[in-house]
């Protein structure tokens, strides 16, 4: 087995330890750091997408694949170049104003950094305005919006106002969440719509083309 794929595996697997030691046996050998991300984080990432949504595992099994991706992550960064690290696609997230769920928002934010996105957690109950003005600081690409209330999520026809307001022209929204859908996403002017925390990655990966 090679060592790509053991990082890979060791992910998919939720071993951290095991991961982390992967990701150094690989870079002491000469493998690329990008190599690694590309070849071992996102694909077991995405794997672990995968077997999610077909119900093969659960979310216990998932916030562990991210702690061992975490873990890798933290060993790579030092040997990506500013450029590298600054190319990454930036998503801002949270759960929309009044509504304090987040376990849904969480695990989308764990397949967002497993997909190699730079994620911005904004938490729970977040205003409209707080979005948009991390948004703009941190140059967002993808604001992302999660409620699991009828009562909270009109909060996010104030995002998508507020955003155009602002002049975010470029920064997409997409929306999730269980009292929303796509007629919802359409009607107050979203760009996109997530079933679940797999196609939020993949609906996101078509916004930025």
């Amino acid at each position: 087995m090679g060592m790509l794929e053991e990082v890979y595996n060791a992910v998919v697997e939720g071993k951290v330890d095991d991961a982390a030691k992967g990701v150094e046996r690989a870079l002491d050998s000469g493998i690329k750091a990008d190599d690694i991300l590309k070849k071992s984080l996102t694909s077991a990432m995405d794997l672990v997408g995968v077997k999610f949504g077909e119900g093969e595992m659960f979310i216990p099994q998932v916030v562990w694949s991210a702690k061992a991706m975490q873990a890798s992550m933290d060993l790579l960064k030092p040997h990506f170049s500013i450029s590298q690290q600054s190319d990454r696609a930036r998503i801002i997230i949270g759960t929309t104003q009044g509504d304090i769920h987040d376990i849904g928002k969480n695990l989308v934010a764990i397949m967002f950094e497993g997909a190699g996105f730079k994620v911005f957690d904004l938490g729970v109950d977040v205003e409209p305005n707080t979005f948009v003005e991390k948004a703009l600081e941190e140059k967002g690409d993808i604001i992302a919006l999660s409620s699991l209330l009828t009562t909270t999520m009109l909060s996010m026809r104030d995002v998508v106002s507020l955003a155009k307001e602002k002049g975010l022209s470029s920064t997409k929204v997409i929306i999730g969440g269980a009292p929303v859908d796509m007629a919802f996403c359409k009607e107050i002017g979203a760009d996109a719509y997530g079933i679940d925390a797999m196609d939020a990655v993949r609906k996101v990966r078509e916004l930025l083309g």
